[in-house]
C-alpha cells in the first residue's frame, strides 16, 4: 500500500443494524477486563493479611502483566487466522477460569499461578475488542462510537479502586475475582447471539511457533526490566543490563524470523505498508505513558502533598477522564462527519506536553482546582491521541491483519505504560531517598503510613514527594514533545467508509460473517 492510499474499497465492512447494541457486549467485556487490575490492586493488602506472602506480592501483578503482554498479538493473529468472535469468546472463558481460580487460591503461589493464566486471557480480551470493532465497522465509521470506548476507559480507571474497596470492605476479597463471573456469564451471551463478524475464507493455515516463541521471550525480558528497574535493582545493575541486551537479541531474531514466516505474528507488511502504522505506535506509546503515569502518580501527590482523602482516590481522576471523554467524542463525531483526523493528534500532543508541563511545575503549594485544570489539559490529549492513533492505524492495514494490527497497538500502549511506570516510579524513589525513613515500597508510597509522622517529617516528605513528581511529569512532557513531532508527518490518507447515509450494505465478496 502506497502513502498516499487507502486499503481497497471492497475491504469496508458493512455496519450491522444493531452495532450500538453489538458494541456495548463488546465494550462490558472491555470494562471487565479494565476493572479487574484496579479492583484486585485495592484488595491486595487484604488478600496479604489472609493468606501470606508479603515478599512476593509484587508478583501478583508481575504475573498478570506478564501473560497479558505476551499472549496478546498470539490471540489477534489466532483472530485473523481462524475467527475473531470465537477467539474473543475463548479468552474471555479463559479469563473466568482463572478469576474462579484466584478466588479460591489458598497461597500466594497458587495466587500468581492463577492470576498468571487469568492474564492469558485479560490479553485476548484487549485484542479481540479493537480487532473487532475494526472488522464490524469501517474507520470512517468509528468516529461515532469512540465516546462509548473513553467511557468504558474512564469507568474503568475510576470505578476501579471504588468497586475494590466497597467488594473487599463487605463481600471479602475473594469476590474481588469472583465478581467477574456473573458479568463474564453476560457478555458471554451476548456476544454469542448478537456478534456477527466477516471471517477470512482461508486456506491451509500455518502457525508461526518461532515467532510466539521469540516475541513472548522478548516482551518477557522487557516487562521484567521494567518491572525490577529502579526498585528491585539499579538501573546499571548487571541484571537489568543483561535483560536489555537480551531483549535487543531477541527483538533483531524475531524481526528476521517475521519476514521468513508464512504466517507470521506480526507481519511486516504492516508496519512498512504506510508509515501512518509506526507513527501511531509512537502515540500509542506515549499515550500510554500519560495513562499509566496520570492514573498513579497524580492520585499519590493528591494523597500526600494536597491531603485528598485516599478512599475516593478513583474520585481524584475525574478532571483528568472528563477530558478524555469529551475530547474522544468530539473528535470522534468531527471525523466522522468531515473524513479529516490529522489535526487531532496534532493537538493532541500538543496538549499532552502542556498538560504534562504545568503538572511538572506543582509544588506543595498548587491549589487542588490548579492541578484539576492541568489535568484537564492532560486528559483532553490523551482523548484526541488515544483513539485516534487506534483508527490510523487500523486505516493503515488490510482486513485480513485487522487481528494483528490491534495486538500490535495494545502492545504499543501497554509497553508504553510499563516502560513509563517503571521509570517514574525510579524518579520518585530517587526523590525519597533523602527523606530519612520515608514509606516507600518499590517505588510507591504508603499514604496511610505519613499519619504517624511528626509534622516536621511530614512536610518534608510531602516536599520530597512533590519533587519527585515534578521530574515525572518533566519527562513525560518530553516524551509528548515526541509525539507532537510524529504527529506532524501522519499523512491523511482518505479513511475507509462512507458517511452513513451512503454506507454500502452487502457483504464483502472476500468475506462470511459468523
Amino acid at each position: 500500500m502506497s502513502a498516499s492510499t487507502a486499503p481497497a474499497a471492497d475491504d469496508i465492512p458493512a455496519v450491522p443494524k444493531n452495532i450500538r447494541w453489538v458494541l456495548l457486549g463488546i465494550m462490558l467485556a472491555m470494562l471487565l477486563s479494565m476493572l479487574d487490575g484496579l479492583i484486585v490492586g485495592t484488595a491486595m493488602p487484604t488478600v496479604v493479611a489472609d493468606i501470606g506472602g508479603l515478599d512476593h506480592m509484587s508478583w501478583v501483578v508481575t504475573a498478570y502483566t506478564l501473560t497479558t503482554t505476551c499472549s496478546t498479538p498470539v490471540w489477534g493473529k489466532l483472530g485473523d487466522l481462524f475467527n475473531r468472535k470465537y477467539m474473543f469468546l475463548g479468552s474471555l472463558v479463559v479469563f473466568m477460569i482463572g478469576s474462579v481460580l484466584s478466588g479460591q487460591a489458598s497461597s500466594m503461589g497458587e495466587l500468581i499461578g492463577f492470576r498468571a493464566l487469568q492474564g492469558i486471557g485479560a490479553g485476548g480480551l484487549a485484542a479481540g475488542a479493537f480487532a473487532l470493532i475494526g472488522a464490524l465497522l469501517p474507520p470512517r465509521e468509528h468516529g461515532k462510537y469512540q465516546g462509548m470506548v473513553a467511557i468504558v476507559q474512564a469507568l474503568g480507571s475510576i470505578g476501579g479502586p471504588l468497586v475494590g474497596g466497597f467488594i473487599t470492605a463487605h463481600l471479602g476479597w475473594r469476590w474481588a475475582f469472583y465478581v467477574n463471573i456473573p458479568v463474564g456469564l453476560i457478555c458471554l451471551v451476548w456476544c454469542g447471539l448478537l456478534l456477527k463478524v466477516p471471517t477470512a475464507r482461508r486456506g491451509k493455515v500455518v502457525i508461526d511457533w518461532l515467532g510466539i516463541t521469540l516475541m513472548t521471550a522478548m516482551i518477557s525480558a522487557v516487562v521484567m526490566a521494567a518491572t525490577w528497574a529502579g526498585s528491585t535493582y539499579a538501573w546499571g545493575s548487571w541484571q537489568i543490563l543483561a535483560l536489555a541486551a537480551v531483549s535487543v537479541v531477541l527483538l533483531v531474531a524475531f524481526a528476521a524470523s517475521q519476514k521468513r514466516a508464512d504466517e507470521p505474528l506480526l507481519p511486516p507488511r504492516i508496519f512498512s505498508g504506510h508509515r501512518n502504522f509506526p507513527i501511531s505506535a509512537v502515540l500509542l506509546v506515549v499515550a500510554g505513558v500519560a495513562m499509566f503515569g496520570g492514573t498513579l502518580y497524580l492520585p499519590l501527590y493528591q494523597q500526600i502533598v494536597q491531603g485528598a482523602s485516599a478512599a475516593n482516590s478513583g474520585l481524584l481522576l475525574l478532571p483528568l477522564m472528563a477530558g478524555t471523554v469529551v475530547a474522544s467524542t468530539v473528535a470522534g463525531k468531527v471525523m466522522a462527519k468531515t473524513g479529516k483526523y490529522k489535526i487531532f493528534p496534532v493537538v493532541g500532543a500538543a496538549s499532552l506536553a502542556i498538560g504534562m508541563g504545568l503538572l511538572s511545575t506543582m509544588d506543595t503549594g498548587t491549589s487542588r482546582f490548579t492541578t484539576s485544570a492541568y489535568m484537564v489539559l492532560v486528559g483532553v490529549g490523551t482523548g484526541f491521541t488515544l483513539q485516534m492513533a487506534n483508527t490510523i492505524a487500523q486505516n493503515s492495514v488490510e482486513l485480513r491483519d485487522m487481528g494483528a494490527a490491534s495486538a500490535a497497538t495494545s502492545l504499543f500502549r501497554t509497553l508504553g505504560g510499563s516502560l513509563g511506570v517503571a521509570v517514574f516510579g525510579s524518579l520518585l524513589t530517587r526523590a525519597l531517598q533523602g527523606n530519612g525513613g520515608a514509606p516507600v515500597e518499590g517505588g510507591h508510597t504508603d499514604a496511610a503510613a505519613t499519619h504517624a509522622m511528626s509534622q516536621a517529617a511530614r512536610d518534608a516528605y510531602a516536599h520530597s514527594v512533590a519533587h519527585g513528581t515534578q521530574q515525572i511529569f518533566l519527562v513525560g512532557a518530553v516524551c509528548a514533545v515526541a509525539a507532537f513531532v510524529a504527529a506532524v508527518f501522519i499523512h491523511e490518507v482518505p479513511l475507509r467508509g462512507k458517511p452513513a447515509t451512503d454506507q454500502p450494505t452487502g457483504k464483502q465478496p472476500s468475506e462470511a460473517a459468523s
